[in-house]
């Protein structure tokens, strides 16, 4: 198992219009106890599979996203496929297709039901150059809980805080009320954040930017 530790970088609620009345914040006692980023994953701390119900990554789905910016609207397809074996732990991938470029990026889910995000293709990878594995979504999020995502100086330095839960949202897929709200942001950024949504058994189904000019990104559809 990991080294545990504590770790607590963001403990703030942010009042958001139609989220609701969110829950007090969770003690500073850290998330899970867990070392976040993790410098030594142990592959037997895996299962096989992402089935985080917030976070579910089901093998041959696509998702259908429609992103709208400064250039007009334009259309975001999501697969999920097996992917390779990072610092010993075999991941979960999820292929992203907008406008002519490729996404890729490498997941892997703990015993505990915590989802961990292991790199992305051609940018960084957990274990290389001192790239460190963090949290892509908790197992038990609570409002206030704060984490790494991922981590290596310069290329990616990315958090997340838990802002709201029980939220609703309505997009093109349809209307979801049991909904966990995250803000994220990335030192390398600075001003600039990222509301995300993410419906109870779907997962993302919606981003909205936050103090920069990237598009808004709105659930189509899924087909598994």
């Amino acid at each position: 198992m990991w080294v545990r530790g504590v770790l607590l970088l963001c403990a703030v609620l942010f009042a958001l219009a139609g989220c609701g009345t969110a829950s007090e914040p969770s003690p500073a006692s850290g998330v899970d106890e867990l070392v976040i980023p993790t410098p030594s994953p142990d592959p037997a701390d895996f299962v096989a599979g992402v089935d985080n119900p917030w976070f579910p990554l089901v093998p041959g789905s696509t998702r259908t996203y429609d992103v709208s910016d400064a250039h007009g609207h334009h259309t975001r397809t999501v697969t999920v496929v097996p992917g390779p074996e990072i610092a010993g732990v075999a991941t979960t991938a999820q292929v992203s297709h907008e406008s002519g470029a490729v996404v890729t990026d490498w997941f892997a889910q703990d015993r505990d039901g915590n989802v961990w995000w292991f790199g992305r293709a051609g940018e960084w990878r957990a274990g290389d150059d001192g790239a460190e594995a963090g949290l892509a979504m908790l197992a038990a999020p609570r409002v206030g809980d704060g984490y790494r995502q991922a981590y290596e100086p310069g290329v990616v330095e990315d958090n997340a805080t838990v802002v709201a839960l029980d939220a609703s949202t309505t997009v093109p897929a349809g209307t979801y009320d049991d909904v966990l709200l995250t803000e994220q942001r990335s030192a390398l950024a600075a001003g600039a954040s990222r509301d995300l949504s993410y419906a109870r058994g779907v997962g993302l189904v919606e981003e909205e930017p936050v103090g920069d000019g990237s598009g808004t990104v709105r659930l189509v559809g899924v087909a598994y």
